[in-house]
């Protein structure tokens, strides 16, 4: 959180106190509009026109429309379906566009396109930012007002920021970039960090290409329309600084923000054949396993890294989910299984990162904080499933997990030695520790609890997350466990029926799509792949990664769970398209979804290499479009095939289908020989994928859908593989087949 408050400012750019001038001259708006308590009005200055929102004696906002350093004609011309106001500017540069439309439904909704259409191959000069807080009088060197977000890396262009003095209120900005990547492509730009600034000049700098470049290749062509900008903003009068409150609104804006996104498609993608292939290669291909002390275990990476105990649990926790999807336990998890024992340290109490014969070129004390406790949630998952040995192991190493945090005060560091706590790496390059561990932690308090019904464990678990209040959105270190966090909040709500809890984890779940990427990214590789809707790996990676996204997956499944119709709305759809497009998205994570040239040649020492014909993925996706891979293969991200698989598909006892929806699915209820009853749990406004995939050597019956209302829902395509119904994302269906 940045603190921006500003009375006469030392030293501010010459684009303010030209605005400042325009403002103070009286000059009447070329036209004007109203969206709900907000007037907007549209003004020509001698470079720029900008969209001026003000709330009556409560302050604005100055939106840069278009900036044109050039002389340059405006006007207002017919506004087409769905505008409220349209104007075109001519000048020797070309023409623009740009198209405003505002909207109320709960809230107040504006958004501005920028597109231009360049009359000979031009390449644009420096940009500058186009959002401006307006005091009183509109003056943006009499305001006051706090950003709590924005930008990181080539994440969500958003800003999100209040004006406090005066009151205007809460404003979600957000730069959709998906529409600017002609731009991008064509001037070799990326839009990293354009959204930002220093008050009272932020929100977004279209980026231009160096002054170094070949005109040549990084012009805009003559007669090719781009748009330059795409603005969205949301708007809350009131604005409580109390986080809980404010990250709510946040998740409720930028929910409001997606109901105007055009969407990209979210595909079918045969999990379960990918599943299958996965497992022959953990249980065949020598490059996935080695044997220490007559056990089998994982490498990390493709015929590489030493064994360690989170690879361990994460594989054969999801093997196992995938076993009880299937009706039948694949034999590599028991004989993966067998081999937990050997990272137990008896004498301290705990599991080790590493077996006990790990080479010399490690530090077989060192472990990341979060490394600690997320075998130990697996464990749990397994413990809860009825396993008596991992009960027995998770029960072992509860007691030194209960010690780590209590020494740490709950507050981790990166990494310390296992055996007296002492600090190796304290904090990462912004100055924090492992900020989100403590939700992890709380999470297997949780399962701790549940096993044992020992109230110590309860009481840990408040502890952490209590411990975590005031972070606001640096909350996020590690997306899965940020993940986590807000799934440990709301089912302490559930238990102790503190509103305190549900209401936290809005702070966890506004930090972790803070970090989102709510945009379609084809610049370079990224053409190859699909970005929309994840979320890069680490606080400040630049990279998507497998692990982080199928784990983080599963813990969202368990806020909705808990959440239940308590939840923020806007919550339960931003969850709801975040699984619904990991279900699509994850599948460029396997190296023979992707061309040759867009996978890196070469990877990070000591993570072996990439082989196209394992059915495992690739650690690492781009969406500035470098190629993939740099880090390696995982092989401990198998697991992501066996979590979608047993999440995406349902069997139907004796049908000649089976079922696939890319919506996570409250119930299946078979309530007649050939007739299910379906309960969705998407977002209220959301639509889905419901498949009939036909069984091997079946043929696919006549089908119909109907909602619970009885409406017939008519197939949107049909072939001898699959039928395919577009569903809402909420309610109840019925399916019946002949």
């Amino acid at each position: 959180m940045h603190q921006m408050a500003t009375a006469e400012a030392p030293a501010v750019s010459p684009h303010v106190l030209a605005l400042r001038e325009m403002l103070q001259d009286g000059s009447a708006p070329l036209t004007q509009f109203d969206v709900g308590e907000l007037s907007v009005a549209l003004h020509v200055s001698a470079d720029s026109v900008f969209a001026i929102v003000r709330r009556e004696r409560a302050g604005g906002l100055a939106v840069r429309a278009a900036f044109v350093p050039a002389p340059f004609t405006c006007e207002a011309i017919d506004a087409e379906d769905g505008e409220t106001a349209r104007l075109r500017i001519v000048s020797a540069m070309g023409e623009h566009l740009l198209s405003f439309h505002a909207d109320r439904e709960a809230l107040e909704r504006l958004r501005i396109v920028t597109r231009f259409t360049p009359s000979r191959a031009v390449v644009l000069p420096f940009m500058p930012r186009d959002l401006y807080p307006l005091g009183r009088h509109d003056d943006p060197l009499r305001v006051k007002g706090t950003v709590e977000a924005s930008q990181r890396g080539i994440n969500t262009g958003l800003l999100y920021f209040r004006i406090d003095d005066p009151g205007f209120g809460n404003v979600l900005y957000v730069q959709n970039l998906t529409p600017s990547n002609d731009y991008y492509r064509a001037t070799g730009t990326t839009p990293r960090e354009s959204v930002g600034g220093a008050w009272p000049e932020i929100g977004y700098a279209l980026p231009t290409p160096s002054a170094n470049a070949d005109p040549a290749e990084v012009s805009l062509p003559a007669g090719q329309t781009v748009t330059l900008s795409d603005t969205i903003l949301v708007f809350r009068h009131e604005a409580p600084p109390q986080e809980r409150e404010s990250a709510r609104q946040f998740v409720e804006m930028l929910a409001a923000v997606y109901e105007v996104l055009d969407l990209p498609p979210a595909q079918f993608r045969d999990w379960a054949d990918r599943a299958e292939r996965s497992a022959h290669d953990l249980a065949n291909a020598p490059e996935a396993t080695i044997r220490h002390y007559g056990h089998r275990y994982i490498h990390p990476y493709t015929a590489a890294e030493y064994p360690d105990i989170m690879v361990q649990m994460s594989v054969i926790t999801a093997l196992h989910q995938w076993g009880k999807w299937r009706g039948e336990a694949h034999p590599l998890e028991a004989e993966l299984k067998a081999g937990l024992r050997k990272f137990y340290d008896a004498d301290l109490g705990t599991l080790r990162r590493y077996l006990p014969n790990v080479g010399k070129d490690k530090d077989a004390d060192a472990v990341d904080s979060w490394y600690l406790y997320h075998p130990l949630l697996n464990l749990g998952i397994l413990a809860l499933d009825g396993d008596d040995r991992a009960r027995a192991l998770f029960l072992d190493s509860i007691g030194y997990a209960v010690r780590a945090a209590r020494h740490f005060d709950y507050h981790w560091p990166i990494q310390y030695r296992v055996t007296d706590f002492s600090v190796i790496t304290d904090a990462a390059a912004d100055g924090r520790g492992q900020t989100d561990v403590g939700g992890i932690y709380a999470w297997i308090m949780l399962q701790a609890f549940e096993l044992t019904d020992d109230k110590t464990y309860l009481d840990e678990a408040r502890a952490a997350i209590d411990a975590a209040m005031g972070l606001r959105f640096n909350v996020n270190y590690q997306a899965n466990l940020t993940a986590w966090g807000a799934a440990a909040c709301m089912r302490l709500w559930r238990i102790t029926n503190r509103d305190v809890y549900r209401e936290q984890s809005y702070v966890y779940l506004a930090s972790f799509l803070h970090n989102g990427v709510m945009w379609d990214s084809n610049i370079g590789h990224a053409a190859s792949y699909e970005t929309f809707m994840a979320v890069t790996c680490l606080q400040d990676a630049p990279y998507m990664a497998m692990y982080e996204c199928f784990d983080s997956f599963v813990a969202f499944e368990q806020y909705l769970n808990d959440g239940g119709p308590d939840l923020e709305p806007g919550a339960r759809m931003l969850i709801g398209e975040y699984c619904r497009y990991a279900l699509s998205r994850a599948w460029y994570y396997y190296p023979d979804a992707l061309p040759d040239e867009a996978i890196a040649t070469e990877q990070r020492d000591a993570n072996g290499h990439i082989d196209r014909a394992l059915s495992f993925p690739l650690e690492d996706l781009y969406p500035d479009g470098q190629q993939a891979g740099q880090v390696g293969q995982e092989v401990y991200g198998a697991g992501a095939a066996f979590i979608f698989t047993s999440r995406a598909f349902h069997r139907v006892e004796g049908a000649p289908f089976q079922l696939y929806c890319d919506l996570l699915l409250r119930a299946v209820e078979r309530i007649g020989d050939r007739a299910l009853s379906i309960q969705l749990d998407g977002g209220e406004t959301r639509t889905g994928s419901l498949y009939l995939v036909r069984q091997k050597r079946r043929t696919l019956p006549d089908s119909n859908v109907l909602t619970a209302a009885g409406d017939p829902i008519a197939p949107e395509t049909a072939t001898a593989d699959r039928i395919t119904y577009r569903v809402p994302a909420s309610g109840r269906l019925i399916l019946t087949w002949e």
